[in-house]
């Protein structure tokens, strides 16, 4: 099928993108990679009759080192942020999670601002964001402001961006210290949408022999409307030493609670959350034992 006609709008700069959506109200769109709108609009399950293009503005592009931060562009493609030496560095839970991103064709052209803004719950980028407390930069007619990736996805495709806001940069926090991360999920094909996935970020420290726990993120997906975090399962192993932490345990304490996993051709719920707590289980131990590895590559010392 082709999509329905509609008037294309490539505007020059930021302020034009959103002084164009804010005056073409609910009959416009913006398009970046166009990776998830375009196969939409293709099967006719979306129709605007206006696309804005900011696929090419400069300003929505980059990576940079902010601090204790990096900040990456909305419009930077996934193909660049898997094979940037910065990110790999800095926050190297988006590098291993980007293999996982459709296949190298849709990583070419999607960007990492518009699959957070797309808000699938079975997408790598929005659980990295999630999982890692990252800020999300938007900008609209009033200005611009911040939103936690933790108030930000509220629904299947829904986030809390109104309708003139234009999703503009990422802001990721920097792990420092001895840090581990790993992403596992699991899919019927490579490429295909995981069934569930877990990535998990862990900090230790040892200034009292003990190896604790210091700081972690559990993230889930595929396993909900939305991209989740494992809160109950993060807050038990906090102040934990290592010795004391079974894997199978956390996998199984970050499935407590979950009662809208969905039910879907690919498996059901009970299913699903099988296969969850064993991602969980995977990917806990293998960060972990980054973490615990000074050598790792993912292992930093502050």
């Amino acid at each position: 099928m082709k999509p329905a006609a509609f008037d294309y709008h490539r505007p020059d700069t930021i302020e034009d993108a959103v002084g164009l959506l804010a005056e073409l109200g609910d009959d416009a769109k913006i398009i970046a990679g166009g990776q998830s709108l375009v196969p939409m609009l293709s099967m006719r399950l979306a129709y605007f009759d206006h696309l804005i293009d900011i696929s090419r503005l400069p300003e929505l592009r980059g990576i940079d080192r902010r601090g204790d931060e990096l900040w990456i562009g909305a419009g930077t493609t996934e193909a660049v942020v898997g094979a940037d030496d910065q990110v790999r560095q800095s926050v190297p839970l988006l590098t291993r999670a980007t293999p996982f991103v459709g296949h190298f064709q849709i990583r070419n052209r999607g960007t990492l601002g518009g699959s957070i803004a797309h808000a699938d719950a079975a997408g790598e980028y929005p659980a990295v964001a999630l999982t890692l407390d990252a800020a999300i930069e938007v900008l609209s007619p009033r200005g611009r402001r911040e939103i936690a990736a933790a108030d930000f996805f509220v629904g299947l495709w829904e986030t809390t961006m109104e309708p003139d806001e234009v999703l503009t940069g990422v802001r990721f926090p920097v792990w420092n210290g001895r840090s581990g991360f790993s992403i596992h999920e699991f899919s019927r094909r490579h490429g295909d949408f995981a069934i569930a996935g877990a990535l998990v970020a862990v900090s230790l420290d040892d200034s009292d022999g003990q190896n604790r726990v210091s700081r972690c993120g559990i993230g889930l997906l595929g396993l909900g409307s939305t991209p989740r975090r494992a809160t109950a399962a993060e807050a038990a192993v906090i102040g934990k030493p290592v010795g004391e932490l079974v894997a199978e345990d956390i996998g199984r304490a970050a499935m407590d609670g979950l009662d809208d996993v969905p039910t879907d051709l690919q498996g059901s719920a009970a299913y699903r959350t099988q296969v969850g707590e064993t991602m969980v289980t995977r990917a806990w131990t293998e960060a972990l034992n980054e973490a615990i590895d000074d050598t790792a590559p993912g292992a930093r010392d502050a």
